[in-house]
């Protein structure tokens, strides 16, 4: 969800809130962001505990991996499908790589934590 957007409606909230019921309403709709917050953050922790168990830039198969991506993921959701962390190529523009045990790679741009590009790079067949 766009930071903006979520916050947007936070806000709306409470003020509807505080509009219907006062303190009382208020008290409850920041308990439903804090509710929010805790789900976002539980599930950014879970992510990278799957991940841990995994070497660093490793991928069952790279190809797959190109043919789920789609503009605009954000790195959390790239971390999810590939269930490793990835290995960090440079940080302007920042990149990062996955690869498989055939030799093939992802290598992704990200800007502003969203995936922006991504190339397939395979071995040489000319052995």
């Amino acid at each position: 969800m766009n930071p903006v957007l979520g916050w947007t409606l936070a806000a709306l909230l409470v003020a509807a809130a505080w509009r219907q019921y006062g303190w009382q309403g208020v008290l409850f709709a920041l308990t439903v962001v804090v509710f929010w917050l805790l789900l976002q953050f539980n599930r950014s922790i879970r992510v990278m505990k799957n991940a841990s168990h995994e070497p660093v830039g490793r991928v069952g198969s790279a190809v797959m991996l190109h043919s789920k991506l789609k503009p605009g993921v954000t790195l959390l959701q790239v971390i999810t499908l590939t269930k490793s962390l990835g290995r960090k190529v440079s940080d302007k523009p920042e990149r990062y790589e996955w690869a498989d045990d055939a030799g093939s790679r992802v290598l992704m741009t990200f800007e502003k934590g969203r995936c922006t590009a991504w190339e397939l790079q395979r071995p040489d067949d000319a052995g």
